[in-house]
């Protein structure tokens, strides 16, 4: 997995990782903020490295399917690129405009 796919998804744990089973954000959360190797989680929960694998793929798999029906990264990144727009040209009304499209 490449680093931009591992930060994606890692992302998407912290927005998403309540909505997956418990099995599903223990394995990811090892997985990708702990950094276990699919074998040691596999021994840490007693199930072949292959269960870890199928669990953590259809946790990947969820979490982009939430976001794209969700889409709270997606409007984060956008609010923060109205905000760095209007950090760079502040004026009242951009202020107001993204107030009310936001909130």
């Amino acid at each position: 997995m490449e680093l931009n796919e591992m930060l994606e998804v890692s992302i998407l744990l912290d927005y998403y990782k309540n909505l997956l089973s418990d099995r599903q954000k223990e394995y990811l959360l090892e997985h990708f903020e702990d950094d276990f190797s699919l074998s040691e989680i596999g021994k840490r929960h007693n199930v072949s490295r292959q269960a870890v694998y199928d669990n953590i793929k259809r946790g990947i798999k969820i979490l982009r399917d939430y976001e794209e029906k969700i889409g709270f990264h997606k409007r984060d990144m956008e609010l923060l690129s109205e905000l760095e727009e209007l950090k760079k040209n502040f004026t009242k009304k951009k202020l107001e405009e993204i107030i009310e499209k936001n909130f």
